[in-house]
């Protein structure tokens, strides 16, 4: 996927960095690939969508002239996920940097979910990061220093129905990567989340974003932009480098002033 933009910092300390990114193959996933890819780091992801991620992966090798190392998970199986980074540890090595950034938006009414669909979806919006970050941070410790970026959302500040599993989890990333920064910070390792809004991907425009939303987005946000997927990337090449060696346990905010 083009996302359309390409980074507008460089930050010399990502090169050679070995960078694991989950869901990494599609929308804001896809641009946190190609931008890390760009800073000549060493990047690996993973992600359901095989025919995708390939394309990508085959896209930013034409580009960069190194392919990301691209393994099929599904991430609801947390051994497969642990074979994965272990996988990358021997292949690429130790990993630097960690982008929790998997999850699933779909809607929902309140009164059809069952324990079993709320189950899944944390499953798939949450407990993931929880285990690649237990995963990651013995070779974090090893290297002396880390940066573990977690995915949350604007959405559960805004309030919002139809989607009352989703909204849960997003506010719960917070409350995770508080406590993994108090309990990695020790270490050197950072642990921070990133809280998109409306962000312009494929997929969005595709199931949610008609002319009706977009008026009532931009009535909402201080900056009357799209906000898209490089936007949030480029924050976290911020947050992986050196320059950002003093942020942890913060939650930062990529919505053009909606919420």
């Amino acid at each position: 996927m083009d996302t359309g933009r390409s980074s507008k910092s460089t930050y010399a300390g990502l090169a050679g960095k070995t960078v694991f990114i989950t869901g990494g193959g599609s929308g804001i996933g896809a641009a946190f690939t190609q931008a890390f890819a760009g800073q000549g780091a060493r990047v690996a992801f993973v992600d359901i969508a095989e025919e995708a991620s390939r394309s990508l992966a085959a896209e930013i090798q034409k580009k960069a002239r190194k392919a990301p190392l691209f393994i099929p998970c599904d991430l609801r199986d947390i051994g497969a996920l642990q074979e994965a980074i272990e996988v990358v540890r021997g292949e690429v090595g130790d990993i630097g940097v960690l982008i929790n950034n998997a999850g699933n938006d779909d809607r929902h009414a309140m009164e059809q979910v069952t324990p079993a669909y709320w189950d899944e979806r944390i499953a798939v919006n949450l407990r993931h990061m929880f285990f690649a970050a237990q995963a990651v941070a013995p070779q974090m410790k090893r290297l002396g220093a880390g940066s573990i970026i977690n995915l949350g959302s604007i959405i559960w500040r805004l309030k919002l129905t139809g989607a009352a599993v989703y909204n849960t989890t997003k506010a719960s990333v917070n409350g995770l990567t508080r406590v993994l920064a108090r309990e990695l910070g020790p270490f050197g390792i950072r642990v921070n989340t990133i809280s998109p809004g409306a962000v312009w991907t494929e997929r969005q425009m595709k199931l949610w974003y008609t002319p009706e939303f977009e008026k009532e987005v931009m009535a909402g946000q201080c900056l009357k932009k799209r906000v898209l997927p490089d936007d949030v990337a480029n924050l976290g090449l911020f947050l992986a480098s050196d320059a950002a060696e003093k942020c942890t346990a913060q939650d930062f905010i990529v919505d053009a002033g909606w919420s």
